[in-house]
């Protein structure tokens, strides 16, 4: 059963002056379509925000209205997505996919993400296209899982892959969230793919200033963080390359109301990310906004013009 949607968000009004309407727009068995005025949804954290902005400038610049919405949890905006309450949001292929796959075939149900993400676009979009929705094509960008160490243990050891750190024997406290000691692209994976020998997992959170800090002072030795993650530096921190292709594909991907948002105006403006947007990019922006303090808005505004997507 679709689980009601319970506005309990943020409206923010970008080149309009009131939001459309939160009445069921779609039907799953709907054409695509272009409507006039948008709704892109953020799930509320900055990467997040940065990528919604960018949406909405991008269509703005297509001629089309747009608001954002934003709204903290999948269980949320995924439907509201499905009935047009919410017309395009950001999203993971892989973390997607089996949200959409246990919701679809049950909690139990195998994974369809993977590291391939051919394969994963594919599971992705059989499970989309039966819920009224269309996900579009991925670029490079990619926010994994990844894991660091601190420089001077990397320097110390030789370090630059996660193999490296599974060759060296070197017995490590891995700096994460409580839930890395069950999942298998965490602790378990580490030990598995890389022989990694993780003697204990400090349920410091994923990427947590605290768990950085763990790691910075030696009191742990490898800390879970993710790919975009632009702070690394000033904790001393780098990342070891996951040469194994532990993780899934987890690229960016736009998810659109097909019968709202799938038609060529809007996907053609969407795609125009792609030939630009890297990993490194959005590690960049994601500083920007937490630790320079600069406004979501204004950082992604900023982004496109500097790629000539704006003037």
């Amino acid at each position: 059963m679709r689980r009601p949607f319970a506005l309990t968000t943020v409206l923010l009004l970008a080149g309009c002056t009131t939001g459309p309407s939160l009445e069921t727009r779609s039907e799953v068995t709907a054409a695509p379509g272009d409507s006039h005025h948008l709704t892109i949804g953020s799930a509320g954290f900055t990467e997040s925000d940065l990528l919604a902005q960018m949406y909405a400038l991008l269509l703005g610049k297509a001629g089309y209205k747009t608001s954002l919405l934003t709204v903290a949890n999948r269980e949320l905006y995924e439907p509201a997505l499905e009935s047009g309450q919410i017309d395009v949001v950001p999203e993971y292929a892989a973390t997607f996919a089996d949200w959409l796959n246990a919701k679809t075939n049950g909690a139990d149900a195998a994974p369809v993400g993977s590291p391939d993400l051919g394969a994963t676009m594919t599971a992705l979009r059989k499970l989309a296209a039966p819920r009224g929705l269309t996900v579009l094509d991925a670029g490079r960008a990619v926010d994994q899982n990844a894991f660091a160490v601190s420089a001077s243990y990397a320097r110390e050891h030789g370090l630059k892959t996660l193999s490296d750190l599974g060759a060296s024997g070197l017995r490590v406290r891995l700096a994460a969230g409580d839930e890395c000691v069950q999942r298998p692209y965490c602790a378990p994976g580490l030990k598995k793919t890389y022989g990694i020998d993780v003697t204990g997992v400090d349920p410091k959170g994923v990427g947590t200033t605290q768990a950085k800090r763990a790691v910075q002072s030696g009191q742990d030795q490898l800390v879970l963080t993710t790919t975009t993650d632009a702070t690394l530096p000033g904790f001393g921190l780098v990342l070891l390359a996951d040469d194994k292709h532990l993780q899934n594909a987890d690229y960016v991907v736009p998810v659109v109301n097909r019968s709202r948002a799938g038609g060529k105006g809007a996907t053609a403006a969407l795609d125009r990310l792609n030939d630009v947007l890297t990993t490194a990019d959005l590690a960049s922006m994601n500083e920007q906004v937490d630790s320079w303090r600069r406004l979501a808005k204004d950082v992604a505004r900023s982004y496109l013009r500097d790629k000539g997507l704006l003037k």
